[in-house]
């Protein structure tokens, strides 16, 4: 049985991160979730099941890597 390797597409972009972020965000809100902790509980643990599946959000989180989030979001934090 041959296994390939899957290979996923990251995003590293700032513009598109901030883009995933708020399509997740509006996602959460529209299924009546509470969008900033579903967030904190998915970047402390990584679980994409913080994340819902409605309008393929879950899968769009997964492609920023967690270090780079932080980093932009501790970054965007600081400099206002």
């Amino acid at each position: 049985m041959e296994q390939s390797t899957i290979r996923f597409t990251a995003i590293d972009n700032k513009a598109e991160i901030r883009d995933v972020l708020s399509s997740v965000y509006n996602a959460l809100l529209v299924k009546g979730y509470n969008p900033i902790n579903q967030l904190v509980g998915y970047i402390l643990t990584e679980d994409p099941t913080y994340i819902t599946n409605y309008n393929g959000a879950r899968s769009l989180i997964t492609r920023i890597d967690r270090d780079e989030l932080l980093q932009e979001l501790l970054l965007h934090y600081l400099e206002e």
